[in-house]
């Protein structure tokens, strides 16, 4: 006999896809929403099926930008510092420098963390355009 009926368990398989969530955590996430409103339940998944029908990666930096808008703000605001470039390994690392409200220059997000071993090794089409948009400063 299941653990747990299909719809919950499917549910509970794909909470622990997700990175750093592990079988209690991701029971817990699935009893959370079990536990909600059919709205909460909606609003949820309405969130996510925005987030990817709406949001796409910069073509210049690429950095999280909505669909409508490539370049991003951040590449296409002319009162940024086009000298100075920051390297960052993820977006969520754009927002946390944001936050700080002191760099003003433009970014370019790597999408990892360099590790030849891990696959992004200098040589990957995401550090060549790194090195590319490095390029007016060469």
């Amino acid at each position: 006999m299941a653990e747990f009926a299909e719809p919950i368990a499917r549910l509970i398989d794909e909470f622990r896809r997700l990175p750093g969530i592990g079988h209690k955590s991701a029971q817990r996430l699935a009893f959370h929403v079990l536990r909600g409103s059919a709205e909460d339940a909606e609003r949820l998944a309405l969130a996510i099926t925005e987030v990817k029908s709406r949001m796409t990666f910069c073509s210049v930096c690429h950095n999280l930008t909505d669909i409508g808008q490539d370049p991003c703000a951040y590449c296409t605001n002319p009162a940024r510092d086009q000298h100075l470039l920051c390297v960052v390994e993820e977006p969520y690392n754009v927002f946390a420098i944001e936050r700080t409200g002191e760099y003003k220059g433009l970014y370019h997000v790597l999408h990892g963390a360099l590790s030849p071993s891990g696959g992004l090794a200098p040589t990957t089409s995401t550090c060549a355009r790194c090195w590319n948009a490095c390029a007016p400063w060469r």
